[in-house]
C-alpha cells in the first residue's frame, strides 16, 4: 500500500470495477463509487485489499456532497459512470432520453469533478480520467477509422453526450494545468458490459479497457493532458 487514493465512479461492475481492481493492485486506496450500497460492498469484497465503499449517485447533488465530505485528499478521479438508454438516431430519440443520458454522462461528471476538486488539490500529482467513447469522435464518425464503420447516426444521445464530455475534458485540462493536473479522456472500445444491448453482445474484454484508464490515472508529471486516447494508448482524434 502507499498513500495515494483514487475514486472510480460506477465501480461496482463492468469497466469501472476492473479499473478499481487494477488501481488497488498498484497499491492505491480506492473508493469504489456505487449507487447501490449492497452491490458496492460486494465489489469491495471482491476487489479486496485497498478497496473502500463510497456510496455515490452522480445524479444526486446532496449525495455527491455527502460523499465528497468523506474524502480529505484524492490523487485520482476516474469518471466512469455512464448510461446509454437508447441506440436510436437523433430523429427517433425522445428529448427525455437525451436528458437522462446527459444527466449522468455530462452533468454528473461536472458535479462530481467540482465536488472533489478540493480533495484533488491536496494531491501533488492530481489526475482525472473521463471515460468517453470512440464513437464520440466527430472525425471518426465521418471518416474511416480503426474502431467502427463511420456514417451511422445511431446512439445519438450517448455519442453526443460523450462528445460534450470530450469538450469538458479539454476545458478542465486547460484551467487546471497550473495545479499540476493531468486531465484526459479514454476511448475504451466496445466491451462486453451491460451499457446497452450492443455492448452486452460484444466480446471485448472490459479488463483490457481498464488498463488504458489506469495508464492515464498514473501518468508521470511529463505526461499528456487534455488528450483523447484509445485503450491501447494511441491518440483518438476529436
Amino acid at each position: 500500500m502507499n498513500d495515494r487514493t483514487a475514486l472510480v465512479t460506477g465501480a461496482n461492475k463492468g469497466i469501472g470495477k476492473h479499473i478499481a481492481r487494477l488501481l488497488a493492485a498498484e497499491g492505491l486506496t480506492v473508493y469504489v463509487g456505487a449507487r447501490d450500497p449492497g452491490r458496492g460492498q460486494r465489489a469491495v469484497e471482491e476487489i479486496g485489499v485497498g478497496a473502500r465503499l463510497l456510496v455515490l449517485d452522480v445524479t444526486d447533488p446532496d449525495g455527491i456532497a455527502q460523499a465528497a465530505a468523506q474524502v480529505d485528499r484524492l490523487d485520482v478521479l476516474v469518471n466512469n459512470a455512464g448510461v446509454s438508454p437508447s441506440l436510436t438516431p437523433p430523429a427517433d430519440t425522445r428529448v427525455e432520453e437525451y436528458r437522462r443520458t446527459y444527466e449522468t454522462n455530462v452533468f454528473g461528471v461536472v458535479a462530481v469533478t467540482n465536488a472533489f476538486l478540493p480533495a484533488l488539490r491536496q494531491s501533488p500529482h492530481p489526475r482525472i480520467v473521463n471515460v468517453s467513447s470512440g464513437t464520440a469522435s466527430l472525425t471518426w464518425s465521418t471518416n474511416p477509422n480503426p474502431q467502427f464503420t463511420p456514417g451511422s447516426g445511431g446512439a445519438a444521445a450517448y455519442r453526443s453526450s460523450k462528445a460534450a464530455l470530450n469538450a469538458l475534458t479539454v476545458f478542465y485540462a486547460q484551467t487546471l494545468a497550473e495545479g499540476g493536473f493531468k486531465v484526459n479522456a479514454l476511448a475504451p472500445g466496445l466491451r462486453a458490459t451491460d451499457l446497452n444491448p450492443r455492448a452486452a453482445a460484444a466480446g471485448g474484454d472490459p479488463a483490457e479497457a481498464a488498463q488504458g484508464a489506469v495508464r492515464l490515472a498514473l501518468l508521470p508529471d511529463d505526461g499528456p493532458t487534455g488528450g483523447f486516447f484509445s485503450w491501447d494508448g494511441t491518440p483518438v482524434p476529436w
